[in-house]
């Protein structure tokens, strides 16, 4: 079975944070029943939240020849970030449920992933190599404001001296700031924060759910500050729409003022399930790019390759004017960057 790693141990029961019920037919690619609970707050509402105990939590990279690195961790399955390209929506298919709606609403919580990382991580056969998080579904999306199992799990991977790094959209890494501090001083720690595009209605139209890309930029900035090191992947960028000479200079022109160590340019990707929710926007929104679209993209998910090309150089050229990488905040050593008097003292952070 493709998902029998998210086999279910718990009982249902009330809780009184929100309501817990046993499902019943709504996973079916499930061994047994989940924990389903939904929460009566403004920024949970309309969300369905799956608990389960899974079997497996670092995960193996299918075609690691392309990727820098070999293995993940993915505590989430959905994200409410709801960003309409998501490559991994196809990934809800597999337990029956849509790449569209589902995938923004009913999320799959891994609750008991800092234990099985920790299992991991003391195994005989795990020889510590890098493990990269926030490839599949953003780790810092909404849902772990309230089920922190980032703080486990960064708390494991420190605790192992075990190199890892982030990908995210989300501001809530700063709440983790001191964890990210203390496993820096003792492995390769690297982030990254993503934002594609600097435009505020094109943010609001395709990444409803995600903080506005300034503020994640003022979180890549303040990573920065605080003696780590962090980059901007630019993804994605979206034909047409984000990618006018001006618009790529802004884009890159507010990450360098981040004192990003590197600025990454990612076209769109249009893979299934993605392709379909995505495309079904443009018809609605900007219908006269549909035929664009089609010819810029063919039957494939990857934009043609000299126009790819074309983007990579000019953010390349735009990265070197605007001195990225060579502005890098990192005055105090990570070992200084310590508040509150005591080493691994805590200043309080404003999450956006």
């Amino acid at each position: 079975m493709r998902w029998d790693n998210l086999r279910i141990d718990s009982t249902a029961a009330d809780g009184e944070d929100g309501d817990a019920v046993r499902a019943q037919g709504t996973l079916p690619l499930i061994e047994r029943d989940a924990v389903v609970r939904t929460f009566d707050t403004p920024g949970f509402r309309g969300m369905t939240f799956y608990e389960v105990q899974a079997k497996s939590i670092v995960s193996r990279v299918p075609d690691a020849s392309k990727m820098p690195f070999r293995w993940t961790i993915n505590p989430y399955r959905g994200c409410q970030h709801a960003c309409s390209y998501c490559f991994a929506r196809n990934t809800h298919t597999y337990l029956d449920l849509d790449a569209g709606r589902d995938f923004n609403s009913r999320v799959i919580v891994k609750v008991n992933a800092p234990e099985l990382l920790r299992a991991k991580l003391r195994s005989r056969g795990w020889t510590g190599e890098p493990i990269a998080m926030g490839t599949n579904v953003d780790c810092y999306q909404r849902a772990e404001g309230r089920y922190q199992l980032m703080r486990g799990i960064i708390t494991a991977l420190r605790d192992a001296a075990n190199p890892f790094s982030i990908l995210t959209k989300g501001t809530l890494i700063l709440r983790d700031l001191d964890l990210l501090l203390d496993a820096a001083a003792v492995t390769d720690v690297g982030l990254n924060v993503s934002a594609g595009f600097v435009d505020a209605d094109l943010w609001r139209a395709i990444e409803p759910g995600t903080p506005a890309p300034q503020r994640r930029l003022d979180a890549c900035a303040a990573l920065n500050d605080a003696g780590l090191r962090c980059g901007v992947l630019m993804g994605p960028i979206v034909p047409y729409l984000s990618d006018s000479p001006g618009q790529l200079e802004a884009a890159v022109r507010q990450a360098a003022a981040t004192g990003a160590t590197h600025v990454s340019p990612i076209v769109l990707h249009l893979r299934p399930g993605a392709r379909e929710w995505f495309l079904g926007w443009l018809r609605e929104a900007h219908p006269t790019l549909v035929p664009r679209y089609a010819e810029l993209y063919g039957r494939g998910a990857y934009a043609r390759q000299e126009y790819r090309s074309r983007i990579s150089t000019e953010v390349r050229d735009l990265s070197e004017r605007y001195g990225v990488g060579r502005g890098h905040r990192s005055l105090p050593p990570v070992r200084a960057v310590r508040r509150g008097g005591e080493p691994g003292g805590r200043e309080q952070l404003a999450l956006f």
